[in-house]
């Protein structure tokens, strides 16, 4: 495994780092994220990713990973992970259970903290930008959280290029910068090349890409159709079968052909592109499976690619 510095920090996060968006909730197995979690870990993923709403049921990803901590990772290799939380999507009924207050993201940190069992988190993002809060307000929540001890950084996520430089300035000038930005990016979401990531490396913020395979569409799952076993069919996934259009996986299947010439999975080349850009500190994958995991981690043996390559992969994606 490599780590990458995060912006400008001294911080270091792996090439490829674990989320646990699905597979970790009360609707999963158990043993199986817990194998999961292990293996990770033994390869040098040392960066897990959650949030105040992973499940479902909201809130039991962050329990099952403070059992997994309880039952694998005591004493001092609490000192050799990363772990990361955010809140900002609804968590709660009622007026303080979303988006952006103050007093909405330090009380769910402090509920994350009792249901994981830990002391503090390195990360502690807001999860998105609230259009009805003074962006001074949430910054303000955020410093809050270091500056208590709760969390060793902060981050932001899902933020708009001018609002990630508003964002970054008042964590800059209150004394808290701003360490990472955690966006939504693939060869099908390409959002960030249209400016944020310049203002990332202008501001020396890193860079962490979730849902890098497309929800599982940049993957060989999809080369013949929609499965029964994928997320396309699953009422608690958020990729719709409306999104696997024909259109849409003829793109896929010419894109496997290039994967194929690199004696790679559609995955592990769709990992390996994002992190060509050094911009990029990380990426989250998830794994339904430690195979699947295993299957992910071995696209860090082949991240170059050939002009002829990258040509040819612009000409199916646009």
């Amino acid at each position: 495994m490599k780590y990458n510095r995060c912006g400008k920090s001294g911080l270091l996060l792996p090439e490829i780092s674990l989320g646990l968006w699905h597979n970790f909730g009360s609707v999963d197995s158990f043993e199986n994220a817990e194998s999961i979690a292990k293996a990770a870990f033994d390869q040098g993923i040392t960066h897990f990713d959650l949030a105040n709403n992973y499940g479902p049921v909201p809130g039991s990803a962050e329990t099952n990973f403070g059992t997994i901590l309880k039952n694998n990772f005591q004493g001092n290799l609490r000192d050799e992970i990363v772990i990361t939380t955010k809140a900002g999507y609804t968590m709660w009924d009622g007026p303080y259970g979303d988006w952006g207050s103050r007093k909405y993201l330090l009380s769910s940190l402090d509920q994350s903290l009792k249901r994981m069992n830990l002391e503090y988190v390195d990360i502690f993002y807001s999860h998105r930008p609230d259009p009805e809060t003074p962006m001074e307000e949430t910054m303000m929540a955020l410093d809050y959280a270091v500056r208590s001890g709760k969390a060793l950084y902060a981050g932001i996520s899902n933020y708009n290029p001018e609002q990630t430089k508003q964002a970054t300035e008042i964590l800059q000038r209150l004394g808290t910068p701003c360490l990472i930005h955690q966006v939504k990016y693939s060869m099908f979401v390409r959002t960030p090349e249209q400016g944020l990531l310049d203002v990332l490396e202008e501001k020396g913020v890193g860079c962490i890409a979730f849902s890098p395979l497309a929800q599982g569409l940049l993957t060989d799952k999809y080369l013949k159709g929609i499965p029964e076993n994928s997320r396309a069919h699953n009422p608690n996934g958020h990729l719709k079968e409306e999104e696997v259009s024909e259109e849409r996986i003829q793109k896929i299947i010419q894109l496997n052909e290039i994967a194929k010439q690199r004696n790679q999975s559609l995955a592990q080349m769709a990992l390996a592109w994002i992190l060509k850009d050094k911009r990029v500190t990380s990426v989250l994958i998830g794994a339904s499976s430690v195979g699947q995991l295993n299957n992910n981690i071995d696209s860090l043996k082949n991240l170059e690619f050939s002009s002829d390559e990258l040509q040819a992969i612009e000409s199916i994606l646009k």
